[in-house]
């Protein structure tokens, strides 16, 4: 999600940027309009498209395949000693997850701006109330006691009583042009993406353009029905208190009157420039490339997986032909064939055939009842029984209180079994440790916890360091 953010403001980002360098000092004002209200929705649906012809055809030379890895590691079924620990029982209280915080963090600022959206409206409703009616050639006008304002707001221009004839003209010709082409559609479009992207201040550049260029478009067609001159001096006649709404076409605004008077200085664009609009096609070709390079591509990963599940597949199919021409398998062919079904994993030892893992003299096969030793926690002394009742305790206390209660998130409740599994190996080492779960928080901090339990000393059988499974239930209680 976070990713997809963060692409939806790239994408305007550079759009903003076409737009200022190529586009803003243009007169194709329609077109200009068209963009920027295409642009930001574009902004939102191309991070979601993926052409895996793209993605297909790169080149193979810029694929770098890693050589395979053979691992080797330890399972629970027989081949090393094991012994189950008693279960841990843990109590915690439920807590918000980080992305239900960013959630209800988004939610919160969505419904603030939505209060601030509804406050304007309810100052147009508070004006709308105080003046009084009249229509002008079709148009709808009311007309403000006291005050000398002017704006429009869809299909309603709002004039302040205290505005001279000649004011009156202007802005009535400048007004009618935001309401013949519903310019107050663009600034309610841009007030909804304000409130659902509250926190994104691209959307806030993009509608204060959108206004600025409304009110270029307005400029040169009422200048062209009233003359440059006397359109210029209403522009400076008088600066103009107006309410500070961002949805609502104003006449007056001081940060914009030398930007209009600018843009109606400029003579038309020639129609060649509207080539510029082409830039277009090269960006968001480039962003479709990039978003569907950025994902892996399933099509491929289909296939090579495929491929591979045929391949293991004719393996198996010969292998157990072989198998049962035979018949029977000696002790030797069955730790084989469990060694290859056997489960891999990160810092296993490596073995580069099946012969050298029978050859290693810690793979061999020890019932737990029979090792002469059992593995000692630091600390722990005593006979076998006393060291595993000390093992026992000692683990229980130290996942007790480094296990994190936090991980689990506001969903998670109730008791939650995890079953974690590891091996004390020949050196005194804890490896190759699982957990098993339904919930992925719970799984990793399981083995986060149980991978930093401190150096022991080894099993002993035959005078030789041996290494020993365990298995640990943990109960997870959430209140």
């Amino acid at each position: 999600m976070i990713h997809y953010i963060i692409q939806i403001i790239a994408f305007q980002l550079l759009f903003l940027v076409v737009y200022d360098l190529f586009l803003k000092q243009e007169t194709f004002f329609k077109w200009n309009r068209l963009y920027l209200v295409i642009t930001p929705i574009l902004s939102f649906v191309l991070p979601l498209i993926q052409i895996d012809f793209i993605s297909q055809n790169i080149p193979e030379a810029y694929i770098i395949q890693l050589p395979a890895v053979i691992l080797g590691g330890s399972s629970s079924s027989g081949l090393f000693a094991s012994e189950t620990l008693d279960a841990i029982s843990i109590t915690a209280n439920q807590s918000l997850s980080s992305s239900e915080l960013i959630k209800i963090i988004w939610l919160v600022g969505m419904l603030l701006s939505l209060m601030i959206f509804c406050y304007k409206l309810y100052k147009i409703a508070k004006l709308r109330r105080l003046g009084t009616t009249i229509e002008i050639d079709g148009t709808r006008i009311r007309i403000l006691p006291k005050t000398d304002a002017a704006f429009s707001f869809f299909n309603t221009i709002f004039l302040g009583e205290e505005l001279s004839e000649v004011q009156k003209t202007n802005i009535l010709i400048h007004e009618k042009i935001h309401i013949e082409q519903r310019h107050s559609i663009d600034l309610i479009f841009f007030e909804i993406l304000r409130i659902v992207c509250w926190f994104n201040p691209l959307v806030y550049v993009f509608q204060n353009k959108m206004v600025l260029l409304q009110e270029y478009t307005a400029d040169a067609e009422a200048a062209a029905q009233n003359g440059k001159i006397p359109y210029y001096e209403g522009l400076l006649a008088q600066v103009f208190k107006t309410e500070s709404i961002s949805f609502i076409n104003t006449f007056f605004n001081h940060s914009l009157i030398k930007k209009r008077i600018i843009m109606l200085q400029k003579s038309k664009s020639k129609k060649i420039f509207q080539l510029k609009y082409l830039l277009l096609v090269p960006v968001v070709c480039g962003m479709l490339f990039y978003t569907s390079c950025a994902q892996e591509s399933n099509a491929q990963t289909e296939s090579a997986a495929t491929n591979t599940e045929g391949e293991v597949m004719d393996k198996i199919n010969e292998l157990a032909e072989v198998i049962m021409k035979k018949g029977n398998l000696s002790d030797e062919e069955m730790k084989a064939l469990k060694f290859l079904a056997q489960e891999a994993e990160p810092g296993d030892k490596v073995y580069t055939s099946v012969q050298e893992y029978l050859d290693d003299p810690n793979q061999k096969e020890i019932p737990f009842g029979e090792i002469e030793k059992v593995p000692t926690y630091p600390g722990c002394v005593g006979e076998n029984n006393e060291l595993k009742k000390c093992m026992a305790q000692s683990i229980s206390t130290f996942v007790g209180q480094e296990f994190n209660t936090k991980v689990a998130g506001k969903m998670i409740s109730g008791k939650q079994r995890i079953i974690v599994k590891f091996k004390i190996d020949n050196q005194g080492n804890v490896t190759n440790v699982k957990a098993k779960t339904k919930y992925p928080e719970l799984q990793a901090e399981a083995i986060r916890v149980v991978s930093k339990l401190p150096k022991m000393l080894p099993g002993e059988h035959d005078g030789k360091e041996v290494g020993v499974l365990y298995s640990l239930p943990i109960i997870f209680d959430l209140k």
